[in-house]
């Protein structure tokens, strides 16, 4: 059957359009439920046929060698092992269409300085084999190639394995972390004052906010176990009690609204509390997370920054007197840094993809 697709035998041709629509429709609906765009998508079946091309460039060139009638790298001098380019019927195999695409992609923006390639652990060797062909190629933008590699994720019943029925899909996780938010919330008095239409969408924000930053906390090269049930804990390290922080400033925000104008224009004249120092200090340094992780390509410094952040404001809130501060100065400034800690909060989960509620 691929012999004939890649001849464009009509029925075969139309049998594979057909059986994508259902799997790019799936794909849509995952993408768009999770918040999750593509500026362009390149198709294995639009690239292909370039990849073979340049591996043929690359046997007349003598860089791979015929053998059996498939065409072959030897990759042994530089400690890995021979692969099959092209097979000896003139298919493609996948390593010739990540040639391809990998090509394609330089020539489409040339302006690319880095090709970063987020794909899991069990792909190392594969990347390793790419990166060295297209060197081999006399490609100069092979070195900017870089392999995201990042750990699985176990569930509490353990490793998930296809062969044995137990991969969870993300449309299963997605659904079960949103009705643990919907089991959770409910018990909540202060939904009444909700709609149905807005418990849903709020079950909803929570739910995916509880998925997204549980896999983000953690280094993303580190294997890890996920906990649906354990991910939308309003009192843990998760998404939820970030997303409850910030709604809880935004009320405070609203209350102070109803009591009048407030400035930003103050001056401190009396020693800050270690609360309050505390909390500057974390907001001080957002910038430089931000920078270490864009280098560092790990988006986990965000994630622990802003639970961080919250956990400071939390102990503060518990402890020290904002509206019924006496001072007119001190409460202004705590309102304040109220504000401040809230805005921190919604741009660092921004860089997440995770939205924040006014209300929770």
């Amino acid at each position: 059957m691929l012999l004939k697709w890649e001849a464009n035998d009509p029925e075969v041709r139309a049998l594979w359009e057909k059986m994508n629509g259902w799997v790019y429709e799936g794909f849509n609906s995952t993408y768009t439920r999770m918040g999750v765009e593509f500026d362009k998508l390149y198709y294995e079946s639009q690239t292909y046929v370039l990849g073979k091309n340049d591996v043929l460039e690359g046997l007349k060139k003598g860089v791979f060698y015929e053998k059996d009638g498939a065409v072959w790298v030897d990759n042994t001098p530089e400690g890995l092992d021979e692969k099959v380019l092209l097979r000896r019927d003139g298919t493609s195999v996948y390593m010739t269409q990540d040639i391809g695409t990998a090509i394609k992609r330089f020539e489409e923006y040339p302006g690319l300085s880095k090709l970063i390639y987020t794909v899991g652990n069990e792909q190392d060797y594969h990347f390793k084999v790419l990166f060295l062909i297209l060197k081999k190629l006399g490609f100069s933008w092979a070195d900017e190639l870089f392999h995201l590699s990042y750990g699985m994720v176990d569930l509490p019943t353990g490793k998930m394995k296809s062969r044995e029925g137990t991969v969870v899909d993300a449309d299963e996780l997605m659904e079960e972390v949103v009705n643990e938010a919907r089991a959770s919330g409910e018990q909540l008095s202060k939904l009444d004052e909700f709609s149905e239409e807005e418990k849903t969408a709020l079950f909803e924000m929570i739910g995916l906010a509880a998925l997204k930053y549980y896999l983000l906390k953690v280094d993303p090269k580190k294997r890890m176990l996920f906990d649906p049930a354990a991910s939308i804990d309003l009192q843990g390290h998760t998404g939820p009690f970030i997303q409850y922080t910030f709604a809880r400033i935004r009320s405070l925000l609203r209350k102070v609204g109803t009591m009048g104008t407030w400035s930003h224009e103050y001056m401190v004249t009396w020693p800050l509390l270690p609360e309050e120092r505390n909390i500057i200090k974390l907001l001080h340094q957002f910038p430089g997370v931000l920078a270490e992780s864009a280098a560092r390509l790990d988006p986990s410094s965000i994630a622990n920054h802003a639970y961080e952040v919250v956990k400071a404001y939390n102990s503060f809130y518990q402890t020290i007197p904002v509206m019924k501060e006496e001072d007119a100065s001190k409460r202004a400034f705590r309102i304040i840094l109220s504000a401040a800690v809230a805005t921190n909060t919604k741009k660092a989960m921004w860089c997440l993809g995770i939205e924040v509620p006014e209300r929770m």
